[in-house]
């Protein structure tokens, strides 16, 4: 049942005996998330295991329990809703292999099957009861009214997060008595069994305290509208930490620097004094912030009555959408570590919330999932948002619309990088025809599809097809962009790569320092792509064979993704290879050898042994 103190005695459970698990301990939400996902992203940004992109999902998640640190280990799934089909697809597939140093503890409002150790978490003893309520109100106001205070513990049915509640109610109320409270709890009786009706939750006798106590907590925010308004906005948050920097981004509105400073204050006295203290919201050793997903579900109804509820989303998701268009298409380590803790958010926005999403942002939290994912090589819930994108694009703005063209050059790019060209071809070549109609011969999105059906063929040894696409792209950006752009420089660094391809390396090499030297005053020195364009022209020395010219190149690649992307990422092996080979050919075999030597280490890391 909820609100019997489940996740709080797993969590004092876990940080009790953290000395009997040298293997770590983990802890996974996962009431609307996805297990897998959160496993292979805690393994990136905690464990800072580089995970192989080829691989499929279930591959990825495998391998980062297969590369999990020695010793044993307690993992903690909070909060499973059910151990129905759900629970076999988002789940089951994804927990750890059957070995005893992986330790599993699940809480859960459900029980599960015969094959699970179960511990039934019953209510609390009276005695206990009554001593977590004296620990909030104070010894001396129990021993004045015990009696009374004993039947208070019993009417809550003996459920610690009702008695959470109604103590701090009691400690904020020092002037009220046991019986009077009893007796508020009493009228709230009614709208606590309509709460929970509404809310779909299961033995209603057990948890009417809980509601009642929520009820009463309600009430005693009417002195702030401003307090329960906040609480229901609270609700639109996923059922994970969230940063407050969010909350203020969505409730503060002004743009006048002192006034949001002020605004930003009465927030935090909102927050602090209405809702921590009332034990509504809770604070996280992270300093982030928590909903318990009883009271998230009882506040999402109180926000269904507001008649603001439709701003509140709409506001919330503009935030989102902002989250969103902060990750680059190629989003670093570092960028993912950051907007790790908000990807919650951000699916529940691409999930529950698009309704409230304006049709100009409606893409957005798909793309930045995409990216997210994509990013760290997690294909498959790539794929399925790219397929949700395009399937609510089509249905809310029609066929013919630029997003849907964008959302069909997503989905295709998403399978280039996966080497599905047979399926990318057909979905550039219609989000080329589309953007045609829609935007005219001349317009940048014109020349990304180009682009991007140029580099397709490319792929493919199709180099008649890929070039003239190539050139139409570098003329139109050129002409749209200016000479000096980004994109400019990604046209004549692609030209360059199938120059190369085709042999002409006349062609191909000031094109390469062209795009180069555009990268580095664009982008700055220590960049991805600045990185990939030293790489690229290295190489293209080396088959030329002007070796001297491509060692620097090399190294300089080198340095930088190492800086960026981390010792153990499948570019530094690539660096470390070509470097390699380059020496090889120039005869330096001693320096050549520890360069392969590291590169064939990281690669068993990434793709295993065999």
């Amino acid at each position: 049942m909820g609100g019997v103190g489940k996740t709080e005695l797993a969590l004092q459970y876990a940080l009790n005996n953290q000395h009997n698990y040298p293997g770590g301990l983990c802890w996974f939400p996962v009431r609307g998330l996805d297990l897998g996902t959160q496993v292979v992203n805690f393994a990136r940004t905690k464990l800072g295991l580089t995970i192989p992109d080829q691989l499929e999902f279930n591959q990825q998640v495998e391998y980062c329990w297969g590369h999990w640190p020695e010793g044993t280990a307690l993992i903690v799934l909070d909060d499973v809703p059910s151990f129905s089909n759900d629970y076999k697809q988002r789940i089951q597939p994804y927990l750890p292999p059957a070995q005893s140093r992986f330790k599993v503890l699940v809480t859960s409002r459900q029980r599960p099957g015969a094959s699970y150790r179960r511990i039934d978490l019953d209510v609390l003893s009276p005695e206990a009861a009554l001593e977590l309520l004296e620990s909030l109100v104070g010894k001396e106001r129990i021993d004045q009214e015990r009696k009374e205070a004993q039947a208070l513990c019993e009417w809550l049915g003996y459920l610690p997060l009702a008695l959470e509640l109604v103590g701090r109610y009691l400690d904020i109320h020092p002037n009220l008595t046991i019986p009077k409270v009893q007796k508020r709890l009493e009228k709230k009786k009614l709208a606590a069994k309509a709460l929970l009706y509404q809310t779909e939750q299961g033995e209603i006798t057990a948890q009417l305290g809980v509601a009642a106590a929520f009820e009463l907590s309600w009430e005693d925010l009417e002195e702030s509208p401003e307090a329960q308004q906040l609480g229901c906005r609270l609700s639109l948050f996923a059922p994970a930490p969230f940063d407050w920097s969010l909350v203020e981004s969505c409730v503060i509105e002004t743009e006048d620097e002192e006034e949001w400073e002020e605004e930003q204050e009465d927030l935090e006295e909102l927050r602090d004094s209405f809702l921590v203290n009332r034990n509504l919201l809770q604070l996280t050793e992270q300093q982030t912030y928590r909903l318990h997903q009883l009271i998230r579900e009882f506040f999402q109804t109180k926000l269904a009555q507001l008649p603001e509820a439709d701003g509140y989303k709409q506001s919330f998701c503009q935030v989102m959408v902002a989250v969103a268009q902060l990750i680059p298409q190629t989003p670093t380590q570092e960028i993912i570590a950051a907007v790790n803790p908000a990807i919650p958010h951000l699916v529940e926005t691409a999930t529950v919330l698009t309704d409230w999403l304006r049709d100009e942002d409606l893409i957005w939290p798909f793309v930045g999932l995409r990216r997210f994912y994509e990013g760290q090589g997690t294909y498959d819930q790539a794929e399925a948002l790219c397929k949700q994108c395009l399937e609510i694009t089509r249905t809310r703005l029609g066929q013919d619309h630029p997003d849907v063209a964008t959302s069909l050059n997503n989905l295709a790019g998403l399978y280039y990088s996966m080497g599905r060209y047979d399926q990318a071809e057909p979905l550039y070549q219609q989000a080329l025809k589309i953007r045609k109609q829609l935007l005219g011969e001349e317009h940048v999105d014109v020349a990304d599809s180009l682009n991007n059906l140029g580099l397709l063929y490319k792929s493919m040894a199709r180099y008649d097809q890929a070039e003239p696409l190539y050139q139409q792209a570098l003329e139109m950006k050129k002409q749209l962009l200016g000479h000096h752009h980004p994109d400019v420089a990604t046209s004549l660094h692609n030209l360059a790569a199938l120059y190369k391809s085709m042999g002409r390396y006349d062609q191909a090499e000031p094109l390469y320092q062209q795009a180069l030297e555009m990268k580095k005053q664009l982008l700055g020195h220590h960049h991805p792509h600045v990185a990939t364009s030293l790489h690229n022209l290295a190489a293209l020395y080396k088959s030329m064979g002007r070796y001297d010219q491509a060692e620097p190149l090399y190294q300089q690649a080198l340095e930088i993704r190492k800086q960026l992307l981390g010792h153990h990422h499948p570019h530094m092996a690539t660096s470390l290879n070509n470097l390699a080979g380059l020496y090889e050919l120039m005869g330096r075999y001693d320096q050549a050898e520890p360069l392969y030597q590291q590169a064939l280490e990281i690669r068993k890391q990434l793709l295993g042994h065999h």
